[in-house]
């Protein structure tokens, strides 16, 4: 329906009736006074255009959103219902800053993707001149623990690696001689003040990797899901270390790995993520970089009765996540996506 006055027209109309009507002239009749007053309030009430209405066509858009993110959102708590364990999920839009949570606030075990809390210190030592990437090590029989890898390979006394090196078999393989390395270099204390500094006071590196003495005495390394997110998010944006170190960062971070997390999504896509899995346990923390839309997703889960089905829901989680995510990077703001492969009717 358009309405009755335009906004021009409705000031003058105003105007006109305030001007017109003066209660003191004794001119003016009971009648007239009473045909001023409605003109008054027919001019009040009538509907104008107005920021509001801008608005809501402007909030349409991020409304067709909101129902992606509501989907999302069963999805997820249908694998949290069918899971035979514990489940936290955080996702946050880089983009937006909008974010899922579910049992964000558990903590829970970690296992390696304690790890990129470990590779924030070490960059950030390096970025204060503390340590170089490019100082050698000599890799020693007593660093060798279980878990060992490529490490497990190498000759004690012999094999020298720069620290970038060792940091890069902590990352992409998982190697837990190379973590607890670096460990000793920068200090377990400064992996938990640098996460201190950053508010996140239930992220906790508690122990070496494979020290089963310490897990028995309940000093296993724990994180939630929101921490885990806002680590994550933290570094993205820079607030941790120079730009030219967070671009080394996630380079390292980026390295391909078995993991969850890219395990049905595109081989080109480019995922910065850290995998952990411990008995009863499976994880993986890391960053989508999905087009114009990169975003945060942590998923954690213990208590599994099998490790397998943990697995299997982090990569239900990933693949709905990345599919709104596409969309979302790909399409015009009414949900119209345009490509080289767009087999719709133009």
């Amino acid at each position: 329906m358009a309405p009755l006055f335009r906004t021009r027209e409705f000031l003058s109309l105003v105007r006109y009736v305030l001007t017109s009507y003066n209660p003191a002239d004794k001119e003016v009749t009971l009648p007239r006074r009473i045909f001023f007053l409605a003109l008054l309030a027919v001019a009040a009430c009538a509907p104008v255009p107005s920021c509001a209405q801008q608005v809501s066509q402007e909030k349409a858009p991020q409304e067709k959103e909101q129902v992606l993110w509501q989907k999302l959102e069963a999805m997820i708590g249908g694998v949290d219902r069918n899971l035979d364990g514990v489940l936290g999920v955080a996702i946050l839009d880089l983009t937006t800053g909008q974010n899922y949570l579910l049992h964000a606030d558990e903590v829970l075990p970690t296992a390696s993707s304690i790890k990129i809390a470990i590779l924030a210190e070490l960059y950030h030592q390096a970025q204060q001149g503390k340590i170089k990437l490019g100082d050698l090590y000599t890799l020693q029989s007593a660093d060798l623990v279980g878990g060992s890898g490529v490490a497990g390979a190498l000759t004690p006394g012999v094999t020298r690696l720069t620290l970038r090196d060792v940091a890069a078999l902590m990352i992409s393989v998982s190697d837990n001689s190379a973590t607890n390395i670096i460990i000793d270099r920068i200090g377990m204390e400064n992996v938990n003040a640098l996460l201190d500094s950053l508010g996140l006071t239930h992220t906790r590196l508690r122990r070496k990797m494979m020290d089963v003495k310490a897990a028995a005495e309940g000093r296993e390394n724990i994180a939630t899901p929101r921490e885990m997110m806002l680590l994550l998010e933290n570094l993205y944006r820079g607030k941790v270390l120079n730009k030219q170190f967070t671009e080394e960062f996630f380079n390292l971070l980026s390295i391909h790995k078995e993991s969850y997390i890219p395990r049905e999504l595109p081989e080109d896509l480019r995922v910065a993520n850290k995998p952990g899995e411990l008995e009863g346990v499976r994880n993986d923390s890391g960053i989508v970089f999905a087009g114009k839309r990169p975003y945060v997703i942590s998923v954690m889960t213990t208590y599994l009765r099998r490790e397998h089905d943990g697995g299997e829901a982090i990569m239900r989680i990933s693949n709905a996540a990345y599919q709104m995510f596409d969309r979302f990077s790909r399409a015009s703001e009414y949900g119209r996506v345009v490509s080289t492969h767009d087999t719709g009717n133009p």
